[in-house]
């Protein structure tokens, strides 16, 4: 299963989560950026609809695959 990890941080003279590489806006305080990474991460966790993908691989494969709706990863705040 996998893991999406949200981290609260000092983003352009403010606040945002992070996940990954990735910048949420910005949020004037840090509280406001940990309510809305938890927002996130709890729709994260949220189960979905099975159906079926295609997607292109970095050398150029196509690949298809099942994803599964309930398998949602595992999510969680810091900061």
């Amino acid at each position: 299963m996998a893991n999406v990890h949200y981290r609260i941080v000092e983003h352009e003279g403010g606040w945002a989560y992070k996940a990954g590489d990735v910048f949420s806006e910005r949020y004037a305080s840090h509280e406001e950026a940990r309510e809305a990474a938890e927002r996130a991460a709890a729709e994260q966790r949220l189960p979905g609809v099975t159906e079926d993908i295609e997607y292109q691989d970095e050398a150029g494969d196509w690949h298809e695959e099942v994803s599964l709706g309930a398998d949602r990863p595992e999510t969680d705040v810091t900061g």
